[in-house]
């Protein structure tokens, strides 16, 4: 599986699919891609929030491909004439090669509607999308949370997408502690760098993993660059 990250949360995971997650692409000083040049199968959305539905609707529309999320925010979506497979935390999702399920995350989630006006659209979430015999953790916007370590147990993640930028997120150091519950064997930092109140050092988050002496590689990307497994 190729893992290429596309800025912010947004990452495309390719396999025996193309699965698209957090798709802020228009808008995102750091993305290296335009939506439009994006050939994907499925689409997974964390939360409502501008910065990780981005441009899932536009994609969704000229890929023919479903977007997957929270219950709550599939409903809103469907009215823009795209497909939505809307979930709830705890379930799993078994689609074409892929299996989804949705994960806790603790953060707020809201859409904008066309009007401008603030609606509810469900509660956050994190993903473990399996695919080739291979599990991507992708955190969503969270906190650390204890729990984490259920997620490490019941799913044992190959790789953890993890943010550190804080203010909007955790920060380095609940990051180091998201991995220690979790205990993936790759770690990608995400969610930092894009705006000046989330700029972080990506090199003080793996220096701080190795003094934990974590049992963890910690991949930095740059926008548009890939890890392999």
């Amino acid at each position: 599986m190729k893992i290429t990250w596309l800025g912010h949360a947004a990452f495309l995971l390719e396999g025996s699919m193309k699965v698209l997650i957090d798709p802020f692409l228009t808008g995102n000083p750091t993305a290296p891609v335009k939506p439009e040049d994006l050939k994907v199968d499925y689409i997974l959305v964390t939360h409502g929030h501008g910065d990780h539905l981005g441009d899932a609707v536009g994609i969704a529309r000229r890929n023919d491909a479903p977007i997957v999320c929270i219950h709550e925010l599939s409903r809103i979506l469907a009215k823009k004439d795209v497909e939505t497979m809307g979930m709830n935390i705890g379930g799993t999702l078994r689609t074409g090669n892929i299996e989804v399920t949705m994960t806790p995350a603790l953060h707020s989630a809201d859409v904008e509607d066309e009007n401008g006006n603030i609606i509810s659209a469900g509660l956050p979430a994190g993903f473990v999308v399996s695919m080739d015999g291979l599990k991507i953790y992708h955190t969503g916007d969270t906190d650390v949370f204890l729990d984490m370590q259920l997620i490490g147990e019941l799913h044992k993640p190959d790789v953890m997408l993890v943010p550190i930028g804080d203010y909007y997120t955790m920060g380095i150091d609940g990051a180091v502690k998201a991995l220690e519950l979790v205990r993936p064997k790759v770690a990608i930092p995400m969610h930092y760098n894009t705006f000046p109140l989330v700029e972080k050092d990506p090199a003080e988050f793996k220096k701080a993993v190795e003094t934990r002496g974590l049992n963890v590689k910690v991949v930095i990307l740059k926008p548009g660059e890939s890890y392999e497994l």
